[in-house]
């Protein structure tokens, strides 16, 4: 047999070695896809220069884009079955999956899935057969895992459900605020679910300033998160990660006010907010939020309420002791199990002990 040889799917593209000498000097965070090739000793393929074919783009109205489609016909040709490929989401997984169903010799494939219990989703997984041509699936949220267990009827062998969050707790760090800062912020941040209309509705009367990192929606898609009339206390814009970390340094409070969803948004904002060691509200849903709730880790609040997010907001403001009782849990939580190199640990780990060691590498976590 072959030596067993791991490789990387990346989606989305990005350069994970300038991501790492840029983190080295503190200007962003650590990148777990750089940390888990190293320790795998695995090739990185992302999308490039393949060809586009016609069948591409007709694919794309179920899973991927023209490019990840490209990416996987052109891996298909090359990966073999002492190949074990790591796909970061499902929109590379799912083609990959999907054409090297038809090899007789085909690779084992792992995929992470961000968000699968939706209509697109579960045709793909239907149309291809994923179920049966993806040798293990990976989450980090409960709904997702219990999605695939329920309607896909996987065992607990073909699911796992990662116990951490690649949250770089060496980069988001407590901190002093901004000197010329000259009243209490409540900070928020994200597209994804975001819901910044009750937001603004429970802060625009509140003598507070509202940051929000996140682009102007461009999509009307994306327009029923923000308020048609911004308050004159908030604000939205792109921030750098090193503009990012001091504005949870900044920040009074961090919401995180949600639509309803199954697959837990938010939770890297969530996560990063209380590495920085602030006081976090949320909107409830079920999974890892309900839990944190339910230990007054952070404060939970409706969806769509702007009443009862108000109420919640002035409860910390006034309240500091509470504030910084929930601060420090959060914080304690994040070193101990939700950060960047027990994430790495747990994936590193599963791969090995499930389908081997490549070469003879030292499995060490930084």
């Amino acid at each position: 047999m072959d030596i067993l040889k791991y490789h990387i799917a990346l989606c989305p593209s990005c350069d994970l070695e300038a991501i790492a000498r840029t983190a080295q000097i503190g200007k962003n965070p650590r990148h777990t896809m750089w940390d888990i090739t190293q320790l795998l000793g695995a090739n990185v393929h992302q999308p490039a220069s393949e060809e586009v074919l016609p069948v591409d783009k007709m694919l794309t109205k179920i899973v991927g884009t023209p490019e990840n489609w490209g990416l996987a016909r052109k891996l298909c040709l090359q990966l073999q079955e002492d190949d074990i490929i790591y796909c970061t989401s499902e929109h590379i997984g799912f083609p990959i999956a999907a054409l090297c169903a038809a090899k007789k010799k085909r690779p084992k494939i792992i995929v992470f899935v961000n968000n699968i219990n939706r209509p697109r989703a579960r045709l793909a997984l239907k149309l291809f057969h994923l179920a049966d041509r993806i040798d293990l699936f990976v989450t980090t949220t409960s709904a997702q895992a219990k999605f695939l267990h329920h309607n896909l009827h996987l065992n607990e062998n073909r699911v796992y459900l990662l116990p951490s969050l690649p949250i770089d707790t060496s980069f988001f760090t407590p901190g002093l605020a901004s000197a010329n800062k000259l009243r209490p912020v409540i900070s928020s941040g994200g597209l994804e679910k975001r819901d910044y209309r009750t937001l603004a509705d429970a802060t625009r009367d509140l003598n507070v300033d509202v940051k929000v990192c996140a682009f102007s929606p461009s999509t009307n898609a994306l327009r029923r998160s923000f308020p048609k009339v911004i308050p004159k206390n908030m604000s939205f814009r792109f921030y750098d990660w090193c503009e990012l970390l001091q504005l949870y340094r900044d920040s009074d409070v961090v919401v995180l006010s949600l639509f309803k969803n199954n697959y837990q948004a938010g939770l890297t904002t969530l996560f990063e907010a209380m590495a920085c060691r602030r006081p976090v509200i949320v909107t409830r849903s079920s999974g890892i939020i309900s839990d944190l709730i339910d230990s007054d880790i952070v404060t939970g609040v409706n969806p769509c309420d702007p009443i009862g997010l108000k109420q919640a907001i002035q409860s910390l403001l006034n309240n500091s002791q509470k504030a910084e009782i929930q601060a420090q849990r959060g914080y304690e939580l994040v070193h101990n199990q939700y950060n960047h190199s027990k994430y790495v640990q747990a994936l590193v780990t599963k791969l090995i002990s499930t389908f081997g060691h490549a070469k003879n590498l030292t499995f060490h976590i930084p």
